[in-house]
């Protein structure tokens, strides 16, 4: 069993922020990385706006934490969530995190986690802001779970990626292959996928169309792709750059 399936995570979410219509998609996203052994929601039960939770809640074994609003225009949603997480961290129970949230109010507690040593998934809209997204070892786009066999899928109104993040996915994967390519140019897939993760907390070949970074390489023609047989009779997949056409 890998180790990552054998990693507690505590799953944190914002309801605020996050609509219960994705709940079953990222609850099954988060278990791709680890056990979500704690499983908490946090607002305010009591208003009609998060009425659609109930159901998701129950269904899923989620713990509702209930959160009053102190103060009109203030969000104790999210002093709560990060009062529990450290709590959470202090208590040595769990070796990830999953914050399920578009807020950047979670940035400086993304951070504090990773100096820990915990390993930070962040979950949220396309609005999320920059810091937070690169704050978490991996970050992942909600729209991406709700997309079959991986077809571009219209996003919500407000919910675009900014100019500013669309990425260059020829420069984006030559920087990688050539980062980790060795003396004669081949790159094992595996060791691009971590430097992309590395550089790039949201990087995902489901925002290029693909479900797997090795059907997105293949279908790139300026990238060469070859298997090798592993060990236990599996192959492993190598890639380099084609070479410049003289």
């Amino acid at each position: 069993m890998a180790a990552q399936d054998l990693a507690r995570l505590a799953v944190l979410i914002d309801s605020d922020n996050t609509t219960a219509l994705l709940t079953a998609e990222l609850l099954a996203e988060i278990a791709k990385y680890g056990t979500p052994t704690i499983k908490r929601a946090y607002g305010d039960w009591t208003t009609q706006q998060l009425a659609g939770w109930k159901d998701e809640l129950l269904r899923h074994a989620i713990q509702p934490i209930q959160q009053f609003a102190y103060t009109h225009g203030k969000n104790s949603t999210d002093s709560a969530l990060i009062i529990d997480a450290m709590d959470l961290l202090y208590a040595g129970n769990v070796e990830g995190f999953a914050l399920v949230s578009s807020d950047s109010d979670f940035t400086r507690l993304a951070t504090r986690l990773r100096e820990s040593g915990m390993i930070v998934y962040g979950l949220g809209r396309r609005s999320t802001p920059e810091p937070f997204v690169a704050a978490c070892d991996r970050f992942i786009y909600l729209d991406l779970l709700t997309r079959e066999s991986q077809k571009p899928t219209p996003k919500a109104a407000g919910d675009e990626t900014p100019a500013h993040r669309r990425r260059d996915l020829k420069r984006v994967l030559s920087s990688a292959i050539s980062s980790t390519a060795k003396d004669d140019g081949w790159s094992n897939l595996a060791e691009v996928g971590s430097y992309l993760s590395k550089s790039d907390a949201a990087f995902d070949p489901r925002d290029h169309g693909h479900g797997k970074l090795g059907e997105l390489v293949r279908a790139q023609a300026y990238v060469e792709v070859k298997e090798v047989p592993g060990a236990a009779g599996l192959s492993q997949l190598w890639v380099r750059l084609q070479p410049a056409v003289s």
